[in-house]
């Protein structure tokens, strides 16, 4: 049987021929208006709408690796404007409305992405879809009715919305033992490392140069220090997600967490008809130690969860590198879901990092006094929220103000991370726990395992 394939930065790499080849390095000592550090969606997306919004910037992009090297190339492929994290945090420090607000914008940066992937002729195997958490246990039936409950207690527009029971959700998707789901419509599924090539070629066009194979050793007020030279700016925009931990002085700010995908070979059109998929829904479940997948272009099945959750001194993978371990509870979760993968292989396996904040809640920000700027933190819904950031660090840095720069997520502060190994002991912690609650709703625990409520206190999750 074939060798699965792990690392190598990801499946979607493979998936269109392999890795880039690396554009050239910082060339030494320069000034702009603007540097970008990090060449993700974040760094990408910001460089696209100041230039659009004034052609007349000199902006340059810095990248240790290649654009697209990190999480927005390896990412699970949700473009789901999902908004994951503590609405009543966001509150405490506005108001009911203006999260409200929020909520509505990272929707709405569905619809930005497509839009600007036509405009730029970007095929990233944008396919709209619904997103699907599903039940298999009473716990998980629960917890899933309840996100239902508070997306509808929080005005996410109704039609977007939908609870279905075990019959219509076992139509849609094959999942053995489901009780139900909860749906939000009109989502899309992407192939992310298509968006995030095709976005670094429509920043190239605008004259926006990318540095690649230049890394990063200090940002400081109007300067910022690589290996290959100094970028003298007034303005700099620091959007490295998971990988800002490797930057000096900030290894508390965001924890990097690990997350692992595998992506079978692709199956046959009779098992395709066993298992339903039809609408190519991005499917997940409501374990606490939860999973994430979608139905790929070409018939495969990627599916992600939770790898070596975080690795000692905040350090980060090699190239994608994931451990056997993680790569057999992928498995297993696929098989426990949808047994009817059992005889599938699996082609690829990798791993990427997400950036989390001490209170798990996305920021953006900018610093008029530093004139240095950030955006990050998504804790993996950066798909949508990287383009929103975008669009909110432009008017942040163009001075505006606009209700984007109003929203509540805009200069939020947190304190930081526990120096080790406390930070290694807390995550490990929550997650064994998590682990343990899993397994005990698993065999009968008809609630949620206070476990979990021990986790999430133990983190502040």
């Amino acid at each position: 049987m074939q060798a699965t394939t792990n690392g190598n930065v990801s499946f979607w790499y493979a998936d269109i021929g392999g890795v880039p080849a690396y554009r050239p390095p910082l060339p030494g000592e320069i000034e702009a208006d603007v540097c970008i550090v990090g060449a993700g969606y974040t760094g990408l997306w910001t460089a696209y709408y100041l230039k659009k919004a004034d052609p007349s910037l000199r902006i340059v992009i810095v990248e240790k690796e290649f654009a697209g090297f990190g999480a927005s190339g390896r990412n699970g492929g949700w473009l789901s404007g999902g908004f994951g994290w503590s609405r009543e945090k966001y509150a405490k420090s506005s108001s009911r409305g203006a999260v409200i607000d929020m909520q509505r914008a990272m929707l709405g940066a569905i619809e930005e992405v497509i839009a600007v992937a036509e405009a730029e002729g970007i095929d990233a195997d944008i396919r709209r879809v619904d997103n699907i958490t599903v039940a298999t246990n009473v716990a998980q039936l629960e917890r899933a009715k309840a996100e239902y409950e508070e997306a509808r207690h929080w005005e996410v527009p109704e039609e977007r919305l939908a609870f279905i029971g075990a019959e219509e959700a076992r139509a849609r998707i094959a999942i053995k033992d489901v009780l139900g789901a909860f749906v939000v419509r009109n989502v899309a599924r992407v192939q992310p490392a298509k968006l995030v090539q095709g976005l670094a070629a429509a920043v190239s066009r605008l004259d926006v140069p990318i540095y690649e194979q230049t890394q990063v050793l200090a940002i400081e007020k109007g300067k910022v220090t690589t290996d290959r030279g100094v970028v003298r700016a007034e303005k700099i925009i620091r959007a490295t997600e998971g990988f800002t931990a490797g930057i000096p002085g900030h290894e508390r700010l965001w924890l990097p967490l690990n997350s692992a995908i595998v992506v079978t070979e692709p199956l046959p059109e009779s098992l395709w008809k066993e298992i339903g998929w039809a609408g190519y829904e991005v499917l997940g479940d409501a374990a606490h130690a939860y999973c994430y997948a979608q139905r790929t272009r070409e018939g495969r099945i990627a599916m992600g969860g939770r790898g070596v959750p975080y690795r000692f001194g905040s350090r980060t993978d090699v190239r994608g590198r994931t451990q056997q371990a993680t790569i057999d509870k992928l498995h297993e979760i696929l098989i426990r879901l949808l047994p009817q993968t059992r005889d599938l292989r699996l082609d690829h396996a990798w791993c990427g990092t997400l950036g989390v904040p001490r209170d798990w809640c996305t920021t953006s920000g900018f610093d008029r006094e530093s004139g240095i700027g950030w955006a990050g933190g998504y804790v993996g819904l950066g798909v949508s929220s990287s383009n929103l950031a975008g669009r909110t660090l432009r008017d942040l840095v163009l001075g505006r103000d606009t209700e984007l720069t109003r929203l509540p997520w805009v200069n939020r502060t947190v304190k930081k991370w526990e120096p080790e190994p406390l930070r290694w002991l807390g995550v490990h912690s929550m997650y064994q726990l998590y682990r343990m609650a899993d397994q005990r709703e698993a065999n009968g625990l008809g609630r949620t395992s206070r476990l979990a409520a021990l986790a999430d206190r133990l983190t502040g999750h």
